[in-house]
C-alpha cells in the first residue's frame, strides 16, 4: 500500500500539515483552494456520469467549490501537473487577451 502524499488538485502544494478528515471549509494553505471539493475525491472521474464513480453520491455540480458530500474522500493522486499547468497557461492567454481578472 502506497501512502502517497495529499497535493492540492489545483496548486500541488502539500497538505501533510492538514488534519483529517478535511473539513467542508478547509483551504490549501498554498493556493487557498477550497479542498473539500469534487476535484479532490478519489470518486472524481470526468468520464463517468455526474464525473463520480460512487453511484450513490447525490451530484454535485461545482466540481472546484465545498461541498457536504458525504463520500467525500481525499485522493492523493488529485494534483495533475499537465492539466494544472495548461489550465494555467489558459488563464494567462485570457490575463494577456483581457488584463487581469477582477477579483
Amino acid at each position: 500500500h502506497m501512502n502517497a502524499e495529499l497535493l492540492c488538485w489545483r496548486c500541488g502544494a502539500s497538505l501533510a500539515a492538514l488534519p483529517l478528515p478535511l473539513g467542508r471549509t478547509e483551504e490549501c494553505p498554498s493556493c487557498r483552494s477550497p479542498l473539500h471539493v469534487c476535484r479532490l475525491c478519489r470518486f472524481h472521474d470526468r468520464s463517468r456520469p455526474k464525473q463520480c464513480r460512487e453511484d450513490d453520491a447525490e451530484e454535485v455540480r461545482e466540481k472546484e467549490r465545498p461541498n457536504f458530500c458525504d463520500w467525500f474522500k481525499p485522493h492523493a493522486g488529485a494534483f495533475d501537473a499537465q492539466r494544472a499547468s495548461a489550465e494555467q497557461a489558459a488563464r494567462d492567454a485570457a490575463a494577456a487577451l483581457f488584463g487581469p481578472k477582477k477579483g
